[in-house]
């Protein structure tokens, strides 16, 4: 954890962001600190039948692309957490 606040407050404060690029910031610090590359969960997600390349998730991780509910459900499943900690500010 960044003594300054995680990835996502100190994004926010440093520029003027919209605050779905917190869920991307979250996957991305789940993901990594379950060991998972971004292909694996992109893998993960395939065998749930979401439609998901890892330049998605490369975009959603960096809030340039919006998640939709269906990839965000499939996520949480691949990742095994809550919405709490994938929507958590």
């Amino acid at each position: 954890m960044n003594p300054d606040g995680s990835f996502c407050e100190v994004a926010m404060r440093e520029q003027k962001i919209k605050q779905d690029i917190c869920i991307g910031a979250n996957i991305r610090e789940i993901r990594r600190r379950q060991g998972l590359k971004q292909t694996e969960l992109a893998g993960l997600l395939q065998l749930e039948g979401i439609p998901m390349t890892r330049e998605a998730l490369v975009k959603i991780e960096r809030g340039a692309q919006h998640i939709q509910a269906s990839q965000l459900r499939a996520i949480k499943n691949a990742l095994n957490v809550s919405y709490d900690e994938l929507l958590e500010p």
